[in-house]
Formats: structure tokens, C-alpha cells, sequence
């Protein structure tokens, strides 16, 4: 490997138009028009980390500067003093570039407005090249507006950014704006080979595929990769798969499949033993889930998936093992563990030790299901190679379609109230065993009901944010109030509608509503205070305890009569 000390995401970043690798739309774009002299006053390149944004900026600002023209940009040994090396290396007079993530106030960009006041000292162009520009402040981005719109002949802005959505409208009007693609897996892969080979390392191709898919899209993340691949290998070996995913804190697929399959078998032992075994390879929760949707994914839809040069995700033996059991697996098991999985991606943060989580989803996967539901699958008989440790399927299991979805139908409907809520004699459960024809009458049958279903986002919402003004007709309207989650109307009509079978209106009114339920309740406890403050008993224990303090007044039911 070359000893050289620089970590290949610099070593082997594109310097002109032609280095670029995945973005020849917009190098095409560009290059034309700086060659027929027509470039945007600024540029506005937005995407997800490593596609080339900084990059691009940098050979836009050596395009516009050297004196060589556009198509002979980084050829120093043509021409004197060129400003490209210096432009490269962010050290150039003329081209500054600025973190706006530690550069965000509204003086920072009054300096640099300041600044843009004076000509280029050497070049044709002053550049100012900001990246993660969304960082700014909405005072800054103001103060940019007008120098964006009509900045002198000799000023160029380009922008970079993660985040296009947090940029104001009317800074993106002014710029030319260029989306950069994740870059292709197939033309990844090709590029960190042939690093691979200038760099002399020892990968193999399964390895190499194993970092196209880690770095999804993203060069920098793929060479990132590829060093510490190439930093751990041993020198007389080839690096292969395996070793890969050790390094990586990645796990094979296989494993995902094995535990699908035990899952549908019910053995609760073998499923915990290979997520432990997953899990102490350092794989994270959050990781194993997004994996195992991934993998349900598969399941799903292998019909309509092929493995070919831009899919990097299954090897050929996982494909063929995935689409023989898809065949065996009613769609319907799927789908249901699916929203499972998603609900559990919700909750997984509320539970301080998220392995603990993992363990019990598997575990109500396990039950989430019938006996007649299974009977076919449980007929999967579960042999092991001892060397191949590999899943060996000893009958073809047939199912019954129409019978499995009639039963499918009547049996997940019972699983779901069983995990959703306590099957005992309360008067809470008389509601939720009319799912399809709850009514609900007021404000606070709304309050109860979301208390009852466990929805206490929405409970906390109505109880503490919402100041009603009407309640009648399957419409509710209410105050507005700028404390209220931004998704609070979305997930209440959503969840109604649901509970109800009826779509409900949920409006805001210019009208004065009244206090929020928890506004009463502060207002009464209040007024109990200051009514306790005035009896004598009161006065006495002040006088005995001078620090004590009243902070709440617990009245009996004979005291409310």
C-alpha cells in the first residue's frame, strides 16, 4: 500500500470537470456556461454528504479564475502563477471559503458583504464558497439578499448545503441550483477498484461491494471505507467478505434470513440466540431494525427485484434462498410485521437499554401469530450444515390460499387487540371492543379516549395546548396556538377517523377559546390555595413552620360537596 499520508478521500479528490464521477449532468451544465461566458451570479449545490458539493465549488471557482481557460484547468506547467493549486489547497486571496456552521450570525455575512466591497486582488473573479450555508441565520440570509441579487461583475457565490428545505425561498431564487445524485453503485464500485489497485491493496470484489453498499451513494464514505480496509488487512492475505464485515460492524444477510425463519418456526430460543450473536458483533438497534425491514422488504417484493451491476444489497445465494420461502409466506404476515417494526423504530428510544427493546419485539413477533396460521410453516424443518451453518429446507411446503386468508383475517384482528391492549373486565375494554363504532360525544370522551388507546402525545396536546372553541357535529374547533406540534391536526384526524369510521374537521378559529384543560387545573388548584391561605390553620402552621411553603390542596369528596 502507498505510504503516502494523506487519506484517500483527498488524495484522490476530483480536480477538474472530467474527474467528476456519477454528476456529468451538472459538469456539463456548468462547463457550458463558464465556456460561453454566461455564469450565474451564484450556484446552489445541494445533496447528501460526499457526492461532491465542496468539490465542485472548488473546481467551479479554478474554471472561473485560471488563466488557461476552463479546459486546461490544474496544468500549471503552462502558464504562470496560476491560481488553481491555491484555490485546491483553500488558500487562495480570492476564493474564501467559510464554515457557515461556525460562521451563522448576521454579522458574519455584514463582514463578508463588507468584504465583497473591494475587486479580486489577482484573479478575474472574487469567490466566496460557503458550505452547509442552511446553517445561517434567517437575520444573515436576509442580510445576503440584496448582494446575492446584484453582486458586482467581478463577485461569484456557490453554496453548498445538506439541507435545501431549511434555505429560504427567496435565497434559492437567486442562485442556480444543482441536485447531486447518489452516485451509482456501479460506477462506485469501478472507482474504489481502481484506488484499490493504485493504492496496491489486497481486497477482494465481494468486499468491495460489501463498502459500496455501507457508503450508500456517498465517494467520500466509500473511500473513508476503503482506508481503514486497507489500514487493517494483512499484507500476505486478500481481505475478503467476512474479515469486511468484521471491520465494518456489519452483518450478512444470512443471519437476518436464518431468524426469519425461526420466527415463523416459534422457537423463541434459536430467534433470541442469533440477535445476541447479531448484536455482539456491535451492530446497533436502530441499525438491526432498518436491516430487518430491509429484509421484509425482500421478502415482499424479490418477484419484481433483480440482481444486476446496480444492486449490490443481495448476493445470489441470499436471492434464491429469500424468493423460495417468499413463496411459502402468506404476503399478509409480512405486511403486519412490517407496521410492527415501524411502530417499534417509534418506541425504541423510550426504553434507556434499546437491546432490551430488540429482544422483546422478537419476542412479540413470535406471538403474533395463530396455530392454524402456522401449521404449514412450522412443517419447515430446520437442519444445519456444521461447516456451512447454513439453513437447509428438507419439504416444500404448500398453503391453502383462500382458507389462510380467511383465517389470517379473523385471527390477526384478535392478535392486534391482544398486544394493543389488557383483555380484562374494565370499563375501558367494553370501548376498544367496538373498534368501528366508538362515538364520541365531547372534549373530554376525546381526552379519556386517547388516555384509554395510549396515545399520550395527542393527550398531552389536548390537555395542555388546545383551547376549545366548539365540539359538535364531528367538528372540532379550536384556538390557535403557536405551541401546538406542527403534526398535531394531521395525527388527531388521522387517529378519529380511525376510531370512528367518520372523517371529523379539525379547524382553528380566530375566536377566543376557552382555557386549556390544563389551565383549569392550574387556575382551580390556584384558587384552593389562596383559599386555604386564608383559614386559620393555616396562619398557625406559619407561624410554627416560618419555611414552609403550600404548593397543593388535596380536597376530600366531602369537601367538593
Amino acid at each position: 500500500m502507498n505510504k503516502n499520508s494523506k487519506v484517500l478521500a483527498l488524495k484522490y479528490r476530483p480536480s477538474t470537470f472530467k474527474d467528476l464521477i456519477g454528476q456529468e449532468v451538472v459538469a456539463e451544465t456548468i462547463y457550458n456556461s463558464i465556456k460561453h461566458n454566461r455564469s450565474a451570479n451564484a450556484y446552489l449545490f445541494t445533496g447528501i454528504r460526499g457526492v461532491g458539493k465542496t468539490t465542485i465549488a472548488r473546481i467551479v471557482a479554478k474554471s472561473l479564475n485560471c488563466k488557461n481557460g476552463i479546459d486546461n484547468i490544474n496544468k500549471q506547467d503552462s502558464c504562470e502563477n496560476c491560481h488553481c493549486e491555491a484555490i485546491a489547497n483553500s488558500n487562495h486571496i480570492d476564493v474564501l471559503e467559510m464554515d457557515a456552521a461556525s460562521k451563522t450570525g448576521v454579522d458574519d455575512v455584514r463582514d463578508l458583504i463588507e468584504f465583497s466591497r473591494y475587486g479580486p486582488t489577482s484573479a478575474k473573479y472574487k469567490i466566496f464558497i460557503i458550505d452547509e450555508v442552511h446553517m445561517l441565520s434567517k437575520q444573515a440570509f436576509n442580510a445576503l439578499l440584496k448582494t446575492l441579487e446584484e453582486p458586482p461583475e467581478y463577485l461569484k457565490f456557490i453554496f453548498a448545503t445538506t439541507e435545501i428545505k431549511k434555505i429560504p425561498v427567496t435565497v434559492i431564487s437567486r442562485c442556480q441550483r444543482f441536485d447531486l445524485s447518489r452516485i451509482n453503485s456501479e460506477d462506485l464500485f469501478k472507482f474504489i477498484k481502481q484506488v484499490k489497485s493504485k493504492e496496491n491493496g489486497k481486497i477482494n470484489d465481494d468486499a468491495l461491494k460489501l463498502i459500496v453498499k455501507i457508503s450508500e451513494g456517498s465517494v467520500r464514505d466509500a473511500l473513508s471505507l476503503l482506508d481503514r480496509a486497507m489500514l487493517s488487512q494483512n499484507e500476505k492475505s486478500e481481505l475478503d467478505l467476512k474479515q469486511a464485515q468484521k471491520i465494518f460492524g456489519y452483518f450478512d444477510k444470512s443471519y437476518l434470513i436464518k431468524l426469519f425463519k425461526f420466527i415463523l418456526k416459534g422457537d423463541e430460543k434459536e430467534v433470541i440466540n442469533i440477535y445476541r450473536s447479531i448484536y455482539s458483533q456491535g451492530v446497533e438497534p436502530k441499525i438491526f431494525l432498518n436491516d430487518f425491514l430491509e429484509i421484509l422488504y425482500y421478502f415482499k417484493n424479490i418477484s419484481s427485484i433483480k440482481l444486476d451491476g446496480n444492486n449490490f444489497s443481495l448476493n445470489n445465494e441470499e436471492f434464491d434462498e429469500i424468493k423460495a420461502l417468499s413463496e411459502q409466506i402468506n404476503p399478509e404476515v409480512l405486511l403486519l410485521f412490517w407496521q410492527f417494526t415501524i411502530k417499534t423504530l417509534g418506541e425504541i428510544d423510550i426504553v434507556s437499554n434499546q437491546n432490551l427493546s430488540m429482544e422483546m419485539f422478537l419476542i412479540r413477533l413470535l406471538y403474533l401469530k395463530d396455530e392454524r396460521i402456522y401449521d404449514d410453516v412450522k412443517n419447515i424443518n430446520l437442519n444445519f450444515d456444521k461447516n456451512s451453518e447454513n439453513l437447509v429446507k428438507s419439504e416444500e411446503i404448500k398453503f391453502n390460499e383462500d382458507q389462510e386468508k380467511d383465517d389470517f383475517k379473523k385471527k390477526t384482528i384478535s392478535q392486534i387487540k391482544n398486544f394493543s391492549q389488557e383483555q380484562i373486565d374494565k370499563p375501558e375494554t367494553k370501548v376498544e371492543a367496538k373498534l368501528d363504532k366508538i362515538e364520541i360525544n365531547n372534549f373530554e370522551e376525546l381526552i379519556n379516549l386517547c388516555n384509554i388507546k395510549k396515545e399520550l402525545k395527542l393527550k398531552y396536546e389536548l390537555e395542555t395546548n388546545v383551547s376549545l372553541v366548539s365540539f359538535h357535529n364531528k367538528k372540532i374547533e379550536i384556538s390557535f396556538n403557536e405551541n401546538l406540534d406542527k403534526d398535531f391536526v394531521k395525527e388527531l384526524s388521522f387517529k378519529l377517523n380511525d376510531w370512528t369510521g367518520h372523517r371529523w374537521i379539525i379547524a382553528f378559529s380566530k375566536e377566543v377559546g376557552d382555557l386549556s384543560t390544563k389551565q383549569k387545573k392550574d387556575l382551580k388548584k390556584s384558587r384552593n390555595i389562596e383559599s386555604i391561605k386564608k383559614e386559620k390553620i393555616y396562619k398557625k402552621i406559619i407561624e410554627t413552620f416560618s419555611d414552609a411553603e403550600l404548593i397543593d390542596v388535596q380536597l376530600t369528596d366531602r369537601d367538593n360537596d
